[in-house]
């Protein structure tokens, strides 16, 4: 019986230790995404509040795996995907480029990051990330976001052929947003495209019926063709 006992204790000793810290490196990646994701759907029905509760412990939990070495790309996405949300765009530029000297092809940072540039009014750097991500991934989940993106930044620099392309884009791959129709039909506009602007400003006022912009873009589109 005394053997038996040292046998089981050596057998014990020889045995692989589980692997607890890739284990919770996994989890807290996980759960980091997950507080993002309820955050965002709390933030979408206006209980900003609530939201950063979740917010704010996704960050704890992304910045609690890279000081231990134990990030990933997810956490690294689910970080700066946070700080966008809370408008902390240096940051989200901060930690782009040091996620994407890790992972190059992680293009969710990549698009993430020409938005915070846009919002930081650097828009030469804001299209340079966002054409980036579409040639990339030009059927992305974030593909129609950054062709209207593009689209913003050629409007504001009054190149409305281009706005006009890109904003086309983004409404064959999400149809389902009226300010993105309501741009199109102004970009039309601009170009004296009158036909079409009344198409884009018609589809905006469908999906908003209460959309005085796009009314008012319409009735002047309208004379101009009467």
């Amino acid at each position: 019986m005394k053997y038996f006992f040292y046998w089981i204790v050596f057998i014990f000793i020889l045995l692989p230790l589980p692997a607890f810290s890739q284990a919770q490196a996994t989890t807290d990646t996980q759960r980091a995404m997950q507080n993002y994701h309820t955050g965002r759907d709390l933030e979408s029905r206006n209980l900003m509040s609530e939201a950063n509760v979740f917010y704010n412990e996704a960050l704890r939990l992304s910045n609690a795996e890279i000081s231990r070495n134990a990030a990933n790309r997810d956490t690294y996405t689910a970080l700066i995907w946070t700080l966008r949300r809370l408008h902390r765009y240096a940051e989200v530029i901060s930690w782009g480029e040091q996620a994407l000297r890790l992972y190059p092809d992680e293009f969710r940072i990549v698009q993430t990051m020409g938005e915070a540039y846009f919002y930081l009014n650097d828009l030469s750097r804001s299209l340079t990330f966002m054409q980036r991500y579409v040639n990339s991934v030009p059927q992305g989940e974030r593909a129609s976001v950054a062709y209207f993106f593009i689209g913003e930044i050629y409007r504001t620099r009054g190149q409305f052929h281009h706005a006009d392309i890109a904003y086309t884009t983004a409404v064959r791959l999400e149809p389902r947003l009226a300010l993105w129709w309501f741009r199109l039909g102004s970009a039309r506009e601009e170009v004296g495209d009158f036909s079409q602007a009344i198409e884009a400003y018609e589809q905006a006022i469908r999906l908003n019926p209460n959309y005085r912009e796009a009314n008012d873009g319409l009735v002047r589109s309208r004379r101009q063709v009467n």
